[in-house]
């Protein structure tokens, strides 16, 4: 019996042993995104796109739950960080500071246009400094003759809700407005971006930009909204969502619709662009209700789908590729001499 025992032990192990290369990069892979995880990196990015992507996947992680990843994430291991030529405080809360990156030798004389970015974070996370926000979109435009800004914002561990963060936003945006010459910007050529719920905020004041006016904002040229699915917020929180969506919109329908991008469309709304991620179920087709409500009210609205997943979109636009070269067309449609400087 023992020797029966012992034969069948040692065939298993002599079929795991020749097993095991055919498993070798399955492994490896699993070594690398282990390693890469307890090596920390962009903190609310990477969070944010664990959780909304619609796998079903941490559907119920919470605002603080996320925040205590990234805090400890960002305490083994902190970031690298791209350093502002300046930075500058829009109100008294320490969240509402910007970063300003300046052309060093750019193609194109000043006054320089202005892009102007508020970073995603699932509306409790993130920051401006973060590298998939910053470093490949100062290493595309600064050149250019373009200035970059990056903006913080309360967030919800701060007691602020959307209705402050956008607020904030529209705060930021009229400080810039007004100080941009100052820098050797062009106030009146001013192009706003903002990935995942910071893609949110720049719709809704995009989109309202009546009530913007109230903070001192001027209209802009347009908005870049990188891959929010948050357009719709009714229809968002009456099906399946994460559990940091209930942190930042709760149970109230008329608090829905007041933070509700496509609800404040209008005559007035600002041009947009879409950006959407093909890889998420409910990304693209909130793009495209959004985009079709503005254009039946005649404001320039464009969809670009692109196969990247939801980090990605932030990440790697500024590279060399399409999908920079489909973002700069609508950017060079807005302005002659945006237009100018991207040819």
């Amino acid at each position: 019996m023992f020797r029966k025992f012992f034969a069948l032990f040692l065939f298993l192990c002599l079929a795991g042993f020749t097993a095991a290369p055919a498993d070798a990069e399955q492994g490896g892979r699993l070594r690398a995104f282990l390693e890469k995880r307890r090596a920390g990196g962009d903190s609310g990015d990477d969070m944010t796109r664990a959780v909304d992507d619609e796998t079903g996947m941490r559907s119920s992680l919470s605002c603080e739950r996320m925040a205590q990843m990234v805090n400890k994430r960002a305490s083994r291991k902190p970031a690298d960080k791209q350093q502002p030529d300046k930075t500058f405080k829009y109100g008294e809360h320490a969240a509402q500071a910007l970063d300003v990156y300046l052309p060093s030798k750019p193609a194109h004389d000043a006054p320089y246009p202005v892009l102007f970015m508020v970073h995603g974070g699932a509306w409790c996370i993130g920051g401006k400094d973060m590298g998939k926000v910053v470093t490949n979109k100062i290493a595309r435009w600064l050149d250019k003759g373009f200035i970059f800004v990056s903006i913080n914002y309360r967030m919800l561990p701060d007691k602020a809700d959307v209705v402050a963060q956008a607020a904030d936003v529209a705060t930021a945006l009229a400080y810039v407005q007004k100080h941009a010459a100052e820098w050797q910007g062009n106030p009146d050529r001013i192009i706003i971006m903002g990935h995942s719920a910071g893609a949110h905020l720049v719709s809704l004041i995009g989109a309202d930009a009546e009530t913007t006016a109230g903070f001192g904002v001027k209209p802009w040229l347009g908005t870049v909204s990188l891959d929010s699915a948050a357009l719709d917020i009714p229809e968002k929180m009456k099906v399946k969502h994460a559990g940091f969506y209930d942190d930042a919109f709760g149970a109230d329908e008329t608090f829905w619709t007041k933070v509700s991008p496509v609800h404040h469309l209008s005559k007035s709304s600002l041009p947009w662009l879409g950006v959407c991620s093909s890889t998420r179920k409910d990304s693209c087709p909130a793009a495209h209700v959004f985009a079709e409500k503005a254009k039946a009210l005649g404001i320039k609205a464009e969809v670009l789908e692109e196969p990247r997943k939801h980090g990605a979109i932030n990440g790697d636009l500024g590279l060399d590729g399409d999908y920079t070269d489909a973002v700069e067309k609508f950017m060079a449609g807005l302005d002659a001499d945006v237009k100018a400087r991207l040819e």
